[in-house]
């Protein structure tokens, strides 16, 4: 006779913002926001790391920050108001079942957002920053907007590059200083950051990872840093359990 099954991980509402997934008991448990790449916020990729996140112990909500878009349609990354990820971040610390510690993971546009809030957030020391930064796949440039409606594969008849005019994100309403290649100022950031990359990634060049590494290394600002061989943009499934035991117990010692 099977043993009566017993829900182990539970949804709440995080007020103004949307479900997070955490472990079965109120807790109170240490949390992460988990930020999707360019696949949108409703495609369920962010939800699916989440629920990753939650079986492991951790409170994790998945803040979706596309614009527009169903569940049909990614929705896009253009102007971006970064502020709203402040303020997730903020009530996120707050629920009653946070125990205070939050840390930001993002998965390759959701990388660049993470560094991009930490990075910012820290220059302007504002109150709350993330306890932790962790990152798969990120770039070390700020990067065009993204439109899932026009995007092509390379090599379709209607492939075009980005339009550099087009921003992907604003701060304090304004664009001017996030504009396309410009590099991200990821050692004003004093916290732990993970990285985490494919060493064959070609949508994102590991060699990305290795210059984030190196200007947190050179400013004397923690880092980890891992690189998997034979991965690509998305790891497969020796790669991808890889990266969640290193990201799993890094959340652990920066956030329990």
């Amino acid at each position: 006779m099977m043993a009566p099954y017993s829900l182990k991980i539970h949804r709440r509402l995080l007020p103004e913002f949307g479900t997070t997934y955490g472990p079965a008991g109120d807790g109170p448990h240490p949390a992460v926001l988990v930020l999707h790449g360019s696949e949108g916020g409703l495609s369920g990729w962010s939800h699916r790391s989440a629920a990753i996140l939650a079986a492991s112990g951790f409170l994790a909500y998945p803040h979706s920050y596309s614009v527009g878009g169903n569940a049909w349609n990614a929705g896009s990354i253009e102007n971006v108001e970064l502020e709203r990820t402040v303020e997730a971040l903020s009530a996120l610390r707050s629920f009653e079942h946070c125990n205070g510690k939050v840390a930001i993971y993002g998965v390759s546009r959701g990388a660049e957002h993470a560094l991009l809030v930490a990075s910012l957030m820290a220059k302007e020391e504002l109150d709350g920053p993330p306890d932790a930064v962790a990152c798969l796949a990120a770039p070390d440039v700020v990067c065009g907007a993204f439109d899932a409606r026009t995007y092509r594969d390379p090599g379709d008849p209607g492939w075009q590059a980005w339009d550099p005019s087009r921003r992907a994100w604003t701060w304090r309403g304004r664009s001017d200083d996030l504009l396309p290649t410009t590099p991200i100022e990821v050692a004003a950031y004093p916290g732990p950051l993970f990285l985490g990359v494919g060493d064959g990634d070609r949508t994102w060049s590991p060699g990305m990872t290795r210059r984030l590494e190196a200007r947190r290394v050179e400013n004397g600002r923690p880092v980890e840093a891992h690189y998997y061989e034979g991965e690509g943009h998305v790891p497969g499934s020796a790669g991808e359990n890889m990266h969640h035991e290193l990201l799993i117990d890094f959340l652990g010692r920066t956030l329990v």
